[in-house]
């Protein structure tokens, strides 16, 4: 059976594990942890691009060629993994990739998951405090570098896992290609479920479901020691939002720099 392949390609720290597991209560669907597939296809793309062998062939048919060559490849990825119909695939990268989805899927379906992202970093520092024992590739005391807060902040605005994340989703829009995505947002899908999942399927057009939000059992598991200390993808217990703490956390200051700096981030999504 030909699966129906969707993505969940959203912003750190913003509730796509949650939501992946939400979804995969639904018996028709199997959801992804962190998934490698689109590392496959970009990495396959590199080669298309660059191999002398590929260039000396006819431009058209190398073209088709590569196109079937991904599509066939990720239905055959989860041929053996599940025999559900339908497959919820989780990267950071598939958004910003829509165009090249287009070329082998008719109308993707993406779903982004925002959040407030004072939220964001406040949960990124309150990993770094956790986790004192371990290695942080945040913090060079001898360089000064990661040495304060307001500089952590800036190294994760400039990197690895938020600021490429939001340049990202600001060029999604700069190129016109939101009008295709969903974006859900945290607090929406924390404060409304149901409306939200009503939401999450009508994008789908796909049936309805009545999902249990008491208590997330946990199906997608991932080894968190491979993303280092930022990389917490285990549920907490109970489903309910956490009063925000990203003043408490950042200080009013650094909270309101933060504000400022992704104005059009608010704009889009909290005005």
């Amino acid at each position: 059976m030909k699966k129906k392949i969707y993505y969940n390609s959203s912003l750190p720290r913003a509730g796509s594990t949650l939501l992946s597991n939400i979804i995969a209560q639904n018996p028709s669907f199997y959801c992804t942890p962190t998934s490698g597939v689109s590392d496959y296809i970009l990495n396959s793309m590199d080669v298309y691009k660059n191999s002398q062998a590929v260039k000396a062939q006819d431009k058209g048919e190398m073209e088709l060629a590569f196109f079937n060559y991904i599509k066939f490849g990720m239905h055959g990825y989860f041929q053996n993994i599940t025999e559900k119909p339908n497959v919820l695939d989780k990267s950071r990268d598939w958004a910003i990739n829509y165009r090249l989805l287009e070329k082998i899927q008719e109308k993707p379906k993406v779903i982004c998951m925002v959040r407030d992202i004072r939220a964001i970093y406040s949960s990124m520092e309150k990993n770094f405090r956790k986790n004192p024992h371990k290695i942080n590739h945040v913090q060079e005391p001898v360089n000064l570098v990661g040495t304060t807060l307001d500089k952590r902040v800036d190294i994760w605005a400039d990197g690895l896992p938020v600021g490429i994340a939001m340049d990202r989703l600001k060029d999604l829009f700069q190129q016109g290609l939101d009008k295709h995505i969903l974006f859900v947002r945290y607090e929406d899908l924390m404060s409304s479920p149901s409306e939200t999942m009503n939401r999450v399927y009508d994008y789908l057009d796909i049936d309805r479901f009545e999902h249990s939000f008491g208590k997330i059992k946990q199906i997608t598991v991932e080894d968190d020691s491979v993303h280092g200390i930022y990389g917490d993808h285990t549920l907490r217990e109970d489903f309910k939002m956490l009063p925000n703490d990203f003043e408490e956390v950042l200080g009013i200051e650094l909270s309101e720099k933060i504000k400022n700096t992704y104005q059009w981030f608010f704009n889009k999504f909290y005005s």
